[in-house]
């Protein structure tokens, strides 16, 4: 009986870890399908239609939020000045190489989009994405870029971290075994390459450079803070410098 209450405890922290990553990544399948479906890049077109994102975004957000909250008690970031203080640090050292090769690009007047090893480096214009100026009113203008920001600096931050710390670096350390019973921030080889390829490859390859740089400084704040607070604050951090760069160089393909 004890072995059944114990598994059953098991699967429910798993589904609380696995759960709102499934729910984001569900919504980006589902963008894709909308977005070749109804989308029509026109001035003509109403703005639902010009850039779905602006409304399957904030829908995504919604999800993903009402999903944390159910399993919140589930979590335990244990919340640490110290270690926060720390992950700030961390977070504008991890997005700063991030957006490296993007300024680079800028800063040495690079026309167009290069090839080859500049382009696998990300050193690219990064200028068409996500852009709240398709709304001209005010209100739709703050109202879209505010739930821009509650995505990135929120929803990713804590949905990407219970996901990749909160649960595969664990699965990674005992996959055939109780991996709930691996204390948080264990590390190990095997286990920093697999989380840390897995979010590599869960981004753009434009991306894959700052991602490995980032995904990195991540572990190695997990392995020496043993916080998973600390991580989300890092990550958080670097979301919140990405979308201020954003709004002040005009990248929006960054978002």
């Amino acid at each position: 009986m004890k072995d059944n209450i114990a598994d059953d405890d098991s699967g429910r922290q798993t589904r609380a870890h696995v759960v709102p990553f499934a729910i984001f990544m569900g919504f980006l399948l589902l963008l894709q399908v909308i977005t070749s479906a109804i989308q029509w890049d026109h001035p003509a077109a109403p703005w639902w239609k010009q850039d779905p994102t602006h409304w399957v975004y904030p829908l995504q957000t919604v999800a993903c939020l009402v999903a944390l909250g159910c399993y919140w008690r589930r979590f335990e970031f244990n919340w640490s000045v110290k270690w926060s203080l720390l992950a700030i640090v961390f977070g504008a050292i991890g997005i700063g190489f991030w957006l490296l090769p993007t300024h680079l690009h800028g800063l040495l007047g690079i026309e167009g989009k290069p090839e080859g090893v500049l382009k696998w480096l990300g050193v690219m214009p990064r200028e068409d994405g996500f852009d709240p100026a398709i709304f001209k009113n005010p209100a739709g203008y703050w109202t879209t870029l505010i739930l821009r920001f509650v995505r990135a600096v929120v929803v990713v931050a804590l949905v990407e971290e219970i996901f990749w710390r909160g649960f595969v670096m664990r699965l990674a350390l005992d996959w055939e075994g109780d991996y709930w019973q691996q204390p948080f921030g264990r590390g190990s080889w095997l286990s920093y390459a697999v989380v840390t390829g897995l979010f590599i490859f869960a981004h753009a390859p434009v991306d894959w450079v700052g991602a490995f740089v980032y995904g990195s400084l991540t572990y190695l704040l997990c392995i020496w803070s043993r916080n998973l607070g600390a991580c989300v604050v890092m990550h958080a951090m670097a979301n919140l410098l990405m979308g201020l760069y954003i709004l002040a160089t005009g990248k929006n393909g960054l978002w």
